[in-house]
């Protein structure tokens, strides 16, 4: 049928019809908080390239995750800030690492949030780079060690998931492997499986003070122009025993979420990154756009694309005034 018999604005006309025939719809239960971990007490430092976020001290740690939990938002990753770094990433393997701290705290004190690590070396090592260097280089299979080793004391500390964003080849394989053999039968791994050498980025470095000393991540973090690889990237990860995979950044790269929603039928994780956010504030801050109406349209769009799971720094803004 076609117009006048078809009226598409009749589904449109009044808001509880509107809200009824919705098609896509963002909750609380779709959104991962990142949170940012330093050594000390009572420690809040802003992140300047990333209003209303900031690095915590564990003790300050913990009570922004009940103040997440006191608003609907259930999950967060961790992402560590250590006193020390080293040349392999292995110091953040260490019971007394930040992470593993971190892990315990909040554990503790708020037990009903859902804690997931991000495990990467970029952090914790000396030179910023996600493995170990060799000759000028990352070397893959030398990146293993830091990285099986991460997960299995996260794990022993309690964490509820792993997620490596190193994009390694064949890191989940080893992880999978490492965690299985120490008993972690249950830790599921949310594998950054197709993370782009994005532009969007620029923002976490300075938070996570992970900025590599020379080069660039190209070597190891995929090509923007490319779709057909991220394909092969996700259905590797799943091979070797990835629960979830995830897409990253999320907004330049929804046809990459739409093309693995169509393909694969395990959950799906977008990272909606520290340059898309900066990028909304800094208009909002201008007056430029309604901040309100363009997170929701984001998260939005993005469930829409296809994904399950969005990791999101407009979590928490997003559940106490957007729901």
């Amino acid at each position: 049928m076609s117009f006048p018999l078809t009226r598409m604005r009749r589904l449109r006309h009044n808001p509880v019809l509107r809200d009824m025939v919705t098609e896509t719809k963002v909750t609380t239960n779709d959104l991962i908080m990142p949170l940012f971990v330093c050594p000390g007490k009572n420690v809040k430092n802003p992140i300047n390239s990333m209003p209303g976020n900031y690095q915590f001290s564990i003790d300050l740690l913990v009570e922004e995750c009940k103040s997440l939990m006191d608003v609907g938002i259930r999950a967060i990753i961790l992402f560590g800030i250590p006193e020390e770094k080293d040349d392999t990433g292995m110091i953040a393997a260490h019971d007394h690492a930040i992470i593993p701290q971190a892990i315990d705290a909040i554990k503790k004190q708020v037990p009903g949030m859902y804690v997931i690590a991000d495990v990467c070396n970029c952090e914790y090592t000396t030179h910023g780079h996600c493995g170990v260097i060799v000759d000028g280089d990352v070397d893959n299979d030398k990146t293993f060690d830091s990285l099986v080793a991460q997960c299995i004391t996260f794990a022993r500390h309690g964490v509820d998931m792993v997620a490596p964003s190193d994009m390694m080849d064949g890191r989940v394989l080893r992880i999978r492997e490492g965690l299985d053999s120490e008993g972690y039968y249950n830790t599921p791994i949310m594998a950054y499986s197709a993370k782009y050498a994005s532009a969007f980025y620029g923002p976490f470095r300075d938070a996570a003070d992970s900025a590599p000393q020379f080069g660039d991540r190209s070597s190891y973090q995929m090509n923007p122009a490319n779709s057909n690889e991220a394909i092969r990237e996700i259905e590797l990860d799943i091979a070797e025993g990835a629960d979830i995979v995830m897409v990253k950044p999320a907004l330049s790269y929804m046809d990459i979420i739409r093309r693995a929603r169509d393909r694969f039928d395990l959950p799906i994780a977008a990272y909606n990154v520290s340059g898309e956010f900066a990028m909304v504030k800094a208009a909002a801050e201008k007056g430029w756009i309604d901040e309100n109406r363009i997170i929701k349209e984001i998260l939005t769009s993005i469930k829409r694309a296809g994904s399950d799971i969005i990791l999101t720094y407009h979590a928490k803004h997003f559940a106490e005034k957007l729901q």
